[in-house]
């Protein structure tokens, strides 16, 4: 990542290689090999990896919103990944390019569900809600970048025209702080409402016959918890570095593994709560689509794998208070809870893509556009931080921050 000390450039590079490697692959499948798997890898990462940056920005937004003062150097990080929000938008546009190969429903007689699922309307309010979500996010970071950088000061080029801006410009800083608190808690609703209605439409509605009132919730849920684990990976990855000044204490590490362990279990939770309401409301016409995931060959082994991938072994080990103190530790944890994840939006976008598979139809075009994608945001983020290295320099902000609201 970039510092005031290292320079991004070379970082820059091998992850705008990536990104090249990654999109020149799927280019190619789609255009001349097999489209429908190349759009759907490109849905498959674009779920997976904007829920990241929106889960992660999350973490600022709750902590400034009920007060937590011991979240400093996390939230700063977490902040970062605002930056891939314009490239999410892009990429959901064009998303739009390979409707006939990642929206089953298109060729399929939906008894009555034509109003709803159609692709303008749908575009239409994804992008709504998707640009009213990214709006809220970036306000709040603008609102309190002006802390930050008031009391630690700007050296990057953008980072030096926004102090610039409001040397020029006083802002009251109580109405400042007052207006950050309320685009804070906006995007907390948004963030429901919207990843919801993202669930429903790009994930549920492949399978358009069954539908779960949980699905939204579940959606959400699972997005914080690969959120909070990028940003512990992320925060431990600079922790560890000797090139830059960043810093996190013990007690910090513990609380962020405290609640990464927590969603695990949410996430859990919601992820079982899907049987139990077809269970307890005998509704067995539900079934067909729970039963193909997880207990009907090929999908039954990827089912196993992400449940003890992402609860039963995350659950045991985390057990430990030790364990969530330990940054490299929980890098290897949070990556392969993340790892198990990816494989999850598989698991529910995968079936409903080849019926009839024999085998787990999962290979190296979805593992190199997943490479494309990873490369955009570790260049989003290397980026912000090259705008604002202050960040890593391992400074507290006192007075009027960005927690005291």
């Amino acid at each position: 990542m970039s510092t005031t000390h290292d320079n991004p450039l070379p970082l820059m590079k091998i992850f705008y290689g990536l990104t090249a490697v990654g999109f020149l692959i799927f280019i190619t499948v789609a255009a001349v090999g097999n489209p429908a798997r190349a759009w759907q890898a490109y849905l498959l990462n674009f779920l997976f990896f904007s829920a990241i940056a929106q889960g992660a920005v999350l973490f600022s937004a709750l902590m400034h919103t009920v007060k937590a003062r011991w979240s400093g150097p996390l939230s700063d990080v977490a902040e970062s990944f605002a930056a891939f929000f314009p490239v999410s938008l892009v990429l959901f546009v064009i998303l739009f390019l390979g409707q006939q190969h990642i929206f089953p429903w298109l060729h399929e007689d939906l008894h009555g569900k034509e109003v709803w699922l159609n692709v303008p309307f749908m575009f239409g309010r994804d992008l709504f809600g998707l640009c009213l979500l990214y709006g809220f996010g970036l306000a709040f970071l603008y609102h309190r970048l002006y802390f930050t950088l008031k009391e630690r000061g700007a050296s990057g080029p953008f980072g030096r025209w926004l102090l610039a801006r409001w040397d020029q410009h006083p802002p009251d800083e109580k109405r400042l702080a007052g207006r950050m608190t309320v685009f804070g808690i906006l995007y907390l609703l948004a963030f429901a409402l919207v990843l919801s209605l993202v669930g429903y439409d790009l994930v549920m509605a492949t399978d358009p016959h069954w539908y779960s009132t949980l699905f939204g919730a579940y959606t959400f849920v699972k997005a914080v918890f690969i959120g909070f684990g990028a940003l512990i990976v992320l925060s431990s990855l600079l922790h560890l570095s000797s090139r830059n000044g960043y810093h996190v204490e013990e007690n910090q590490f513990h609380d962020i593994g405290k609640l990464f362990f927590a969603f695990c279990l949410v996430w859990a939770d919601f992820f079982y709560a899907q049987f139990v309401v077809i269970w307890y409301g005998n509704i067995p016409e539900e079934t067909a689509y729970i039963i193909e995931r997880t207990m009907a060959a090929p999908w039954n082994v990827l089912a196993w794998t992400v449940f003890i991938g992402c609860f039963l072994a995350p659950f045991l080990i985390l057990l430990n208070r030790r364990i969530k103190t330990m940054p490299r530790a929980m890098t290897v944890i949070c990556l392969a809870v993340m790892t198990g994840i990816w494989l999850e939006h598989y698991l529910l976008l995968g079936p409903s893509f080849h019926h009839h598979a024999q085998h787990i139809p999962l290979g190296w075009v979805e593992a190199a556009v997943a490479v494309g994608f990873f490369g955009l945001m570790a260049a989003a983020v290397t980026g912000y931080f090259k705008q604002f290295p202050e960040l890593l320099q391992g400074k507290k902000i006192n007075g009027l921050e960005a927690e005291g609201g």
